[in-house]
């Protein structure tokens, strides 16, 4: 499995932005996978920063190039 760098590596040199953790974390759990659960999240069923509707589709992207889905 890629690492969370190498999936913003590969999305900012593909489409040109930075994507922030916690939205491939997001993309991850809508996709099925088991993300990380970062240490300063206040909650575990909260997510204070959603992935943007329009960068969902660039992440999904990049774990189907990385064969995570």
């Amino acid at each position: 499995m890629a690492t969370y760098k190498r999936i913003q590596n590969y999305v900012k040199s593909k489409y040109g932005y930075s994507v922030n953790t916690c939205w491939i974390a997001h993309v991850k759990e809508m996709c099925g996978l088991e993300p990380g659960v970062a240490p300063n999240r206040p909650e575990e069923n909260h997510r204070s920063n959603p992935c943007p509707r329009e960068q969902v589709e660039s992440i999904k992207e990049a774990f189907r190039h990385f064969g995570m889905i």
